[in-house]
């Protein structure tokens, strides 16, 4: 494998070390594909689930990749650099978990948060550095069902980087490698907000009425038309290309039976990360004076729930 690290910006033929920050289901996946590839992973996580994986490793049952295990290394703080910190912790716990990570520790490693919103993005860049935070979204289906154990349910695990074609090439082709298929963007808000204004409507509709996708886009198509346009409105105001008719393809082309994260969090009496998605939604639309008359009163359903 031949790849250039960024902690010595040299070609070089050793494997990256990985820190991921967050082994459930999208951290754990991502460790374990990363893997399997022959990268060194340390997932960085609460000593009961670093001992857990310590022993056992991380095993993957997936549509995509089939069920294999793969061994991890895991520590409770990171006390060494690596080449990459994936993030991918919920942001109801970013900031615990952010104390596992001292920005000293990471050496001239990148950090790579794959949070649901927005506005994590300002919390890391004052934490590590705005050079060293590269903006991304991933679009995957996958639960952690045990400590050790990940389902992925979707047939793709896609990453958006956001920056420079020549800076994140090395690092979309150590994803790639690991079977992640990896585009790198020129614009941030443009990808993060891609991200959202899909994820929105997704979450806010399937948690408030505890249905499926595919029910929602059925017995709840107007508010689901409805709530679209909203978002699609505060994504075009905060610079995101997007159109209203291929989001409504999209969700379309979803697997029926699909559930959100936000969903599976409340049927697991889980935190919401209702602020981190319909929050951010709304305080964008107060900021440009879009009205989002269905967002407000989705999150206002939600947080009475």
């Amino acid at each position: 494998m031949t790849v250039t690290s960024p902690a010595t910006g040299d070609i070089t033929a050793r494997p990256w070390t990985v820190a991921v920050l967050g082994p459930g289901g999208v951290g754990g996946l991502l460790a374990a594909l990363l893997s399997r590839a022959g990268h060194r992973v340390v997932c960085v996580a609460r000593d009961e689930t670093a001992q857990a994986l310590g022993e056992h490793g991380i095993r993957v049952r997936s549509n995509q990749f089939g069920e294999f295990t793969a061994p991890v290394e895991t520590r409770t703080k990171l006390s060494e650099p690596v080449d990459l910190c994936l993030v991918a912790v919920k942001q109801t716990a970013l900031d615990e978990a952010l104390t596992r990570i001292a920005p000293e520790a990471l050496g001239d490693g990148l950090v790579l948060p794959l949070l649901n919103g927005i506005e994590h993005l300002d919390i890391l860049r004052g934490r590590y550095g705005a050079q060293r935070v590269v903006p991304g979204v991933i679009r995957v289906e996958s639960t952690r069902t045990a400590p050790c154990v990940i389902e992925h349910g979707s047939s793709f695990t896609e990453i958006d980087l956001a920056g420079t074609e020549d800076s994140l090439q090395p690092l979309a082709a150590v994803l790639d490698g690991a079977g992640v298929r990896t585009r790198v963007l020129p614009d941030a808000s443009a990808t993060l907000w891609g991200k959202l204004s899909f994820l929105a409507p997704f979450a806010l509709l399937t948690t408030r009425y505890g249905l499926t996708i595919g029910e929602v886009r059925t017995t709840c198509r107007d508010e689901l038309v409805a709530l679209v346009e909203e978002t699609t409105a505060v994504a075009r105001a905060c610079g995101a290309p997007v159109d209203v008719t291929r989001t409504l393809e999209r969700y379309d082309m979803f697997p029926a039976g699909a559930k959100s994260s936000m969903q599976r969090d409340a049927e697991a009496g889980r935190p919401l990360e209702l602020d981190a998605i319909g929050g951010a939604l709304l305080r964008a639309a107060t900021r440009h004076d879009v009205p989002v008359p269905v967002a407000t009163r989705l999150m206002a359903e939600l947080t009475a729930l």
